[in-house]
This record gives C-alpha cells, sequence and structure tokens, in this order.
C-alpha cells in the first residue's frame, strides 16, 4: 500500500507518459492517466504542457453527444525522450542512486 502513496517526480511522470503514447499508439485520456497511474485531477496540467510544448498531440473527436480525447506523442516528444530524458535517468535513476556512483574501477 506504501508504493501507491510513492512520490513520483514530475519528469518521471513527462516519460511515463510519453513512453506509454510510443508502447500503444494513441490511448484516451483515461486509459493513459490509468496505465501510467495518474490522477486526472491532479495531473491534467502536465498533460497540457506537453500539449502546449508540441511534444504530444491532442485529438478530439465527436460520438454523439460525446467527446473522444485521444492523445498521441509527437516526434519532437519521443526526440526529447531520447535526447534528455532518458539520459537524465541514466545520471539520477528513479531508485535515488546511481550504481555508477560506487563504481570505483
Amino acid at each position: 500500500m506504501a508504493d501507491s502513496k510513492k512520490y513520483r517526480e514530475r519528469i518521471y511522470i513527462v516519460k511515463d507518459i510519453i513512453l506509454t503514447l510510443s508502447e500503444y499508439g494513441q490511448l484516451n485520456q483515461t486509459a493513459l492517466f490509468s496505465f501510467c497511474g495518474l490522477n486526472i485531477t491532479k495531473h491534467k496540467q502536465i498533460l497540457d504542457n506537453l500539449e502546449h510544448n508540441e511534444m504530444i498531440q491532442r485529438v478530439e473527436t465527436k460520438e454523439g453527444k460525446r467527446t473522444i480525447t485521444i492523445f498521441k506523442v509527437t516526434y519532437n516528444g519521443m526526440n526529447f525522450c531520447h535526447e534528455i530524458l532518458e539520459p537524465f535517468e541514466k545520471l539520477f535513476p528513479r531508485s535515488g542512486i546511481s550504481n555508477s556512483v560506487f563504481d570505483l574501477e
């Protein structure tokens, strides 16, 4: 139960969103937040920022009275993930301890 309340830094949330979208191709908002373990009310601003910075794309379609919102990762988002986020996580792993710090050889 303690793991579900664990704090996750914003940069790792961004990486999880981008990688989840790249894995599935496209997801609706509910599925994306569910797969990433996020709260829609708390973390919607992160999605809005990613869209504003053209890291992800939002596509809204009407089905009767409902509006379906689909998210897709963009080329800029994938490039950002590979060039910035992956090297960042190598330097600062989620566990907080880098194995390379202890390798003295």
